[in-house]
């Protein structure tokens, strides 16, 4: 008898995405039950043959690595977020099988809600929840599931429940919800309950397969790394400590009383969809001269940066306004510290007249340099492009940069709006600077875009007075 061991279809051949040098085994730590889990859900994937209809959702923590090792679509969210993606994935393609793959510090911790609410929706989903007993990527913090007693880099003294409080026990709290269909506990401690577990994984992936809702496996799994113990240790511990608490059974199963049920798809026309979402009427787009624009300054890459309230994300928000209304594609995409007010903040905007592959700067061909330290740090090499155009703050920015090889404006930029009275529009006075310098934004696209971003229409003559005053600084500078 030949018998011939292969990986199952619902897995890449080669692991192509994975960093490791190996690219033909996953690269879990020794002993790490995810690799077993996975395994479980390629096989059901392939022997459903669901391949090309699976979307596979991977959260924050080591659930994420799901995107090196599933053939299928893959859809990576913020923490704690991918029963809400999933939700909407699900509606926008109901023939599709989408599976939340999520650790127990993502779905119990932060994702609590999301999965809540999933499940009292009753969401034709199907979720693996991976319950190692603490949060494992990110250094062995305690979490929602971290049993009494247990040691962790945040209990270093272990749980304590007049403390921490008990662990979560998320399958017995979910099957409260009259919406959930079938919600089990299993482990991978040996070889008979990874037996269990592969049924639990066929059983809830068909849930979804015959449209009777939602579904949720509970894994109990090791991480030897983090609880400091050996792959043969961390199984036993599984089965002395864990299951003591955390026992594994069917806890819920309506699967044969529900009835099958496909949230249809709904289709609507242009001119419906403009209906429901009340949208203005079209209007025609404020075409420019390219010829007037000087080739180093067509489809700019911008980072504008400084402190938060300077209104950077709001002047990276009206460029690339101004561009939409004058038909270039654009891009916006903020990015701030802690602190909004009075923290850092910057933005990446991409104005270009072919589409745009990715929204964020690497290496910017114009930079707004607001205060000292975005100055110090985005005008390097490694940031900012040689020929590139460098308007900075001199307000607040007492030094000259370094670079040579680029083009400077230095505009007093705070001072101007001080002296007008209001030092919010001192963001105003750089559009205006950059509209002269490059001439790639049209005035009666600004002045749209002014109608569409600010919210207080109050400012509106105060804002359009800063804009021509930094025109009329850089005309000054000819």
């Amino acid at each position: 008898m030949n018998i011939f061991l292969r990986k199952p279809k619902g897995f890449y051949d080669v692991y192509l995405r994975s960093p490791a040098s190996d690219k033909t085994n996953t690269h879990y730590c020794p002993g790490c039950g995810h690799g077993i889990i996975h395994k479980l859900i390629a096989q059901a994937i392939e022997d459903f043959d669901i391949k090309d209809r699976t979307i596979m959702i991977s959260p924050v923590g080591c659930s994420v690595f799901v995107y090196y090792y599933f053939d299928t679509g893959n859809v990576q969210v913020a923490h704690g977020r991918a029963p809400a993606v999933a939700t909407g994935l699900k509606r926008a393609n109901p023939d599709s099988i989408v599976i939340s793959y999520q650790g127990d510090g993502d779905l119990a911790a932060i994702g609590g809600n999301n999965i809540m609410q999933a499940a009292n929706r009753g969401e034709n989903i199907t979720v693996f929840f991976v319950n190692n007993a603490i949060y494992g990527m990110t250094g062995g913090q305690m979490a929602p599931t971290t049993m009494i007693g247990q040691k962790t880099m945040t209990s270093p003294y272990g749980r304590n429940i007049y403390n921490e409080g008990y662990p979560l026990k998320v399958v017995e709290l979910l099957a409260t919800f009259e919406a959930t269909t079938y919600l089990e506990r299993v482990s991978i401690m040996d070889a008979a309950s990874i037996n269990k577990a592969r049924n639990a994984v066929r059983k809830a992936i068909q849930c979804q397969i015959d449209n009777k809702g939602f579904s949720l496996v509970e894994i109990l799994s090791t991480c030897p790394s983090n609880w400091k113990m050996s792959p043969v240790e961390a199984k036993k511990w599984i089965k002395t400590d864990m299951i003591t608490y955390f026992t594994p059974h069917v806890t819920k199963d309506k699967i044969n009383e529900r009835e099958s049920h496909k949230v249809e798809k709904i289709r609507l026309n242009s001119e419906e969809t403009k209906s429901k979402l009340d949208l203005p009427e079209k209007r025609d787009l404020v075409k420019i001269d390219m010829s007037s624009v000087k080739e180093k300054y067509k489809n700019p890459r911008i980072k504008i940066a400084g402190f938060g309230g300077q209104g950077v994300l709001i002047l990276g928000n009206m460029l690339a306004i101004a561009g939409m209304e004058e038909g270039f594609n654009v891009t916006w995409l903020p990015s701030y510290g802690p602190e909004m007010r009075g923290g850092t903040a910057n933005c990446h905007v991409r104005i270009d007249e072919k589409p745009i592959g990715a929204p964020s700067v690497a290496k910017a061909d114009v930079l707004i340099a607001m205060n000292k330290p975005s100055l110090e740090k985005f005008e390097k090499e490694e940031y900012l492009e040689s020929g590139a155009l460098l308007i900075y703050n001199t307000t607040l920015i007492d030094i000259e940069p370094s670079r040579k090889d680029v083009d400077i404006i230095a505009i007093p930029a705070t001072k101007m709006a001080d002296d007008m009275g209001d030092l919010k529009v001192a963001n105003m006075i750089i559009i205006g600077a950059y509209m002269e310098k490059t001439k790639l934004i049209n005035e009666e696209a600004l002045e749209r875009a002014l109608q569409t971003g600010v919210k207080r229409k109050n400012l509106m003559d105060l804002n359009k007075k800063a804009i021509k005053a930094g025109m009329d600084f850089v005309k000054n500078l000819k």
